[in-house]
């Protein structure tokens, strides 16, 4: 289905983008570069779910996941250079040093049948990622539902042009529109930045309650996560009774491993270093749950 939505958002894209260069509107090619966008997340997607499908193997034993990170922070980079190339024809038409904008018929066939499309493409995309449960779908939905706003704005600045003689009116929606992209961009860097740098995915005390919750487990601490949104993996200690066999022990670790990855989704593998709940392990534990950690 990405494949159908990526020749769509690309087909989309290049209309405005085109007849933006033929008729010299700013707004349209920012708002070709905005849907290009689009386009450029589908790809992700399916790349992303490309990499996923292959296992983990000897150099990438924790699987293939941040490939998809690298081409998001790629994309993010290729919208910064939009966001200068238009955001430059902007400022040059508010200072009055690019020609006028031509808006004819055209522009408005261009527009509105690209805006029909996105709103196709947005219900249609949205109501299959609920039926069948793709969060990918559903957040790709609702980035091409942002993008038909941007082309009502357009649409608007079109006929602030065509109609009330107001030529200055597409170098501000452009300038808008190039702020809108930079704020993606940023979105973008900032959500490949946590898969990056290995911030924690998931809360250590919600960690830890679900392997307390565990029969035989009398505390926890050290809990870490890491990995993208949609595969994470988590190490941590559990303590148990010194008294329990090694046997015993590697039972109830396993047990914990075993509850993490069926209480979320997200989650693809879990180490649990097994220790005893003696004194020194007791005050550990102690200390992080003064920390608030867990």
């Amino acid at each position: 289905m990405l494949w159908i939505i990526l020749f769509l958002n690309v087909g989309v894209a290049l209309a405005k983008m085109a007849w933006g260069t033929v008729t010299r509107s700013a707004a349209m090619q920012a708002d070709g570069f905005h849907s290009l966008f689009d386009g450029a997340s589908n790809v992700v997607g399916l790349v992303g779910m490309g990499f996923a499908s292959r296992p983990a193997d000897e150099d990438h034993p924790y699987g293939h996941g941040k490939y998809e990170t690298y081409a998001s922070a790629a994309i993010g980079a290729m919208l910064l250079f939009a966001a200068y190339r238009i955001g430059s024809q902007a400022i040059a038409g508010l200072l009055g040093n690019a020609p006028a904008p031509q808006v004819d018929v055209w522009s408005f066939v261009v527009m509105i049948g690209t805006l029909v499309v996105n709103l196709g493409v947005t219900i249609w995309e949205r109501r299959v990622g609920r039926e069948l449960g793709s969060s990918i779908l559903v957040a790709d939905a609702s980035h091409t539902a942002s993008d038909a706003f941007v082309s009502v704005g357009v649409i608007i600045s079109l006929v602030l042009v065509r109609f009330f003689g107001l030529p200055l009116a597409d170098p501000i929606v452009a300038l808008l529109v190039t702020l809108a992209i930079v704020y993606t961009a940023w979105g973008v860097f900032k959500h490949a930045s946590v898969t990056l740098s290995d911030a924690a995915r998931i809360a250590p005390s919600d960690i830890c309650d679900v392997a307390v919750s565990v029969d035989g487990v009398l505390g926890c601490h050290s809990i870490r996560t890491r990995g993208s949104e949609a595969e994470v993996y988590v190490d941590l200690h559990v303590q148990v009774d010194p008294q329990v066999t090694v046997a015993e022990g590697h039972a109830i670790a396993e047990a914990v491993e075993r509850e993490l990855v069926a209480h979320y989704d997200q989650v693809l593998d879990v180490i649990a270093h097994l220790e005893p709940f003696d004194d020194y392990q007791k005050a550990k534990t102690a200390e992080e749950s003064r920390a608030g950690i867990v």
